[in-house]
């Protein structure tokens, strides 16, 4: 199926791109927060760091990955670069060193990643340092919340509640990816936050077919999900689970475009999806069963 953007006008165009009907034609959804590549001239002109430094924090072309696995699911992915705003954290996390607005916020959270420079707007990258020139005014990081936070959100939100409305059920897969992690190491990471975001019935068929693939994998260890997770998950009803995989598997030698390997990790992503979508029409049938006896 052809994507289907949201219309562009101007200031109103949303800030993530979205592939596939609005009422989904499956129990799984797919979210790319991480992937986006859309630097804004403000950003530009705060940078002290040149902007290869800045595009440490991508999900560098997971995208890619995703699109070529995605067949008939509805997908979000965002445009937005991860250094102007970072989906995968809570509006509270507001880090005072940069944001002038973060004390007068309600309730500001001072996270392990507020405190490590990776709060709601990244401020330090390791390696690099400091991101930015200058402080940012409490409306500059409002309008961003505003213009580019909440819309998707707003739409992932809707696009579950429609697949729940329609199946019974939504299984939200969110797709990251990750450095690699040394000798031995995992090259996929499945995120549940510890078994509260998703039954283990679905990170399990998930972890046969990484299995099957023969790759190395963990689970919550060392990325166990976060704010995307926290907000969608309903119990019971809607799932969520954070997928990592290791840029070495997709990407060229240099970590910078799209590798060999790109194809055959979207087959094992989409092996994936065909698991979880299975197990959750399977979970609607019995239900449905049940219901009638």
């Amino acid at each position: 199926m052809a994507a289907s953007h949201s219309p562009a006008a101007g200031p109103l165009r949303p800030p993530f791109d979205r592939f596939g009907d609005a009422t989904p034609a499956s129990p799984v959804v797919l979210s790319v927060p991480h992937a986006g590549r859309d630097y804004p001239d403000a950003l530009l002109a705060a940078l002290r760091v040149p902007l290869v430094a800045a595009t440490v924090l991508e999900d560098r072309y997971v995208d890619a990955v995703a699109l070529l696995a995605r067949e008939r699911e509805t997908m979000l992915v965002q445009r937005r670069a991860r250094a102007w705003i970072d989906l995968n954290r809570s509006e509270q996390e507001r880090d005072p060193a940069i944001d002038e607005g973060a004390r007068a916020a309600a309730a500001p959270i001072a996270s392990a990643k507020v405190r490590g420079g990776l709060g709601l707007i990244p401020r330090r990258i390791a390696g690099a340092g400091e991101l930015w020139r200058r402080r940012f005014s409490a409306s500059e990081v409002t309008a961003r919340i505003a213009e580019d936070y909440r819309p998707y959100h707003a739409a992932l939100a809707d696009t579950l509640q429609a697949a729940r409305a329609r199946f019974g059920i939504a299984v939200l897969l969110d797709v990251h990816s990750m450095p690699n992690l040394g000798p031995g190491g995992p090259q996929i990471v499945l995120g549940d936050r510890f078994g509260r975001s998703a039954d283990t019935r679905f990170v399990t068929v998930i972890e046969r077919t990484v299995r099957a693939a023969a790759i190395p994998y963990a689970r919550n260890t060392p990325y166990a999900g976060a704010q995307i997770l926290d907000m969608h998950a309903r119990g019971g009803v809607i799932h969520a689970i954070q997928i990592e995989f290791d840029r070495t598997l997709y990407l060229d030698p240099a970590g910078d475009l799209p590798g060999d390997g790109v194809r055959a990790t979207a087959r094992v992503l989409r092996a994936m999806i065909d698991a979880v979508e299975a197990e959750a029409m399977g979970a609607r049938s019995l239900s449905h069963q049940i219901a009638a006896e």
